[in-house]
């Protein structure tokens, strides 16, 4: 197959903040061993008892000295993130004017968890704490804070599509590039937990009342999580390209995807289509993998039926939580992390072993398990509230 696009657009570097570290060295080590220690129980953000989520423990670093509306917990994952980008950065702009490079990232909590503690402060004191700004969260925020920390002039804006939200800011920038409107982008996502989002799942009985389970018979819902993924989008070095994307809206229900997962399969099917691959070429998925009962039942129908029954895949939520509007970046770069040095061992698919004889088969990966060969492919779906899919094909 030809591909559709032939400019080539680089994953140059990557940088990852999620409850499996704070570096890539530990981030890639608790990964392949299959560590589920990041996903901790907490009795402060639920409503009512307590729940398993994905906190990030590292030490966040410090903003009091930024605009007052940039001071967020989401900006904190974020600036830690952009640290480690710091010397890539530097080597774009060498090349490319800051008015070229974009910046286009997804969330969809923003600044929300500092709105819930100054509203408590009102009700308790009747009136916003000094430190609060309404502007913490809008969901410009993220992109604003990164264009203003990082000096860059080009288009700046954030993506909120729920869980597809950052996997989106990778369809939306390589479509930039490719319209000669930017050359090279900052693009990621990033999400910071809080009360709105584990409630709100947990009144819609999708939360796990343990640790989350994906594709098993007992799953009863998900843990959720936070992270931060930031990337280097870049036309003229790297190692790992984005090869294709795929986008569907299904739209068959509000927060319940199409049973049999017709958008799904148009999303993967677009995104081997760009990249000129065939279903065979793919070494690995990145399954969406939430441990809901549908999603999972959806995603093994649509990974049945266009790939079979044969491609190793995994959910890295049994390990991270679900990220929700960083969870796309997360796992695209987490499968990034996992094609570096000619690696052949898989992500694990970590779970407690208890297959369902309702899914459609697929072969989900073991801790330890290896590759015949150096991963080249790889797949990963992002499946959102309202039928809203993303898969984007990464390869070296």
């Amino acid at each position: 197959m030809n591909k559709i696009n032939t400019v080539e657009i680089y994953l140059s570097d990557f940088s990852l903040v999620n409850p499996l570290g704070s570096n890539l060295n530990d981030i890639k080590n608790n990964m392949l061993l299959g560590k589920r220690s990041g996903l901790l129980e907490n009795s402060s953000l639920p409503n009512e008892g307590s729940l398993f989520v994905g906190a990030v423990q590292a030490d966040l670093p410090n903003l009091t000295h930024k605009a007052k509306h940039f001071n967020t917990r989401n900006n904190q994952l974020a600036k830690l993130a952009l640290q480690s980008l710091e010397n890539e950065i530097n080597d774009v702009k060498l090349t490319v004017s800051s008015e070229r490079i974009g910046v286009i990232v997804g969330t969809s909590t923003s600044g929300i968890y500092e709105g819930e503690n100054a509203v408590k402060t009102e009700l308790e004191s009747g009136a916003l704490p000094s430190d609060f700004d309404y502007r913490m969260q809008e969901m410009f925020n993220l992109a604003e804070f990164i264009a203003d920390d990082l000096d860059i002039q080009g288009p700046a804006f954030t993506i909120s599509t729920a869980c597809s939200s950052s996997a989106k800011a990778f369809v939306t920038a390589k479509e930039l590039i490719l319209a000669g409107v930017i050359d090279a982008a900052i693009v990621g996502g990033v999400d910071a937990l809080c009360g709105m989002t584990v409630n709100g799942f947990s009144a819609l009985d999708s939360t796990s009342n343990g640790l989350c389970q994906p594709s098993s018979a007992t799953r009863d819902g998900i843990n959720l999580g936070e992270a931060a993924a930031l990337c280097v989008l870049r036309k003229d070095k790297g190692h790992i390209k984005l090869l294709g994307c795929g986008e569907s809206s299904d739209a068959h229900h509000m927060s319940a995807p199409h049973p049999e997962g017709e958008g799904a399969i148009s999303a993967m099917q677009q995104a081997l289509t760009c990249a000129g691959l065939l279903p065979s070429d793919v070494d690995y998925i990145n399954l969406h993998g939430t441990a809901t009962k549908k999603n999972d039942a959806m995603e093994a129908t649509a990974v049945n039926t266009l790939f079979g029954s044969d491609t190793p895949c995994s959910s890295v939520k049994g390990m991270i939580g679900h990220t929700l509007g960083a969870a796309g970046a997360t796992e695209i770069g987490l499968c990034w992390l996992m094609m570096q040095d000619n690696n052949q061992q898989f992500i694990p698919h970590c779970w407690d072993h208890k297959k369902d004889a309702e899914l459609a088969e697929i072969a989900l990966t073991n801790i330890g398990q290896q590759s015949k060969n150096p991963i080249k492919y790889c797949l990963s779906n992002s499946f959102a509230f309202g039928g809203n899919n993303v898969s984007i094909l990464i390869g070296a």
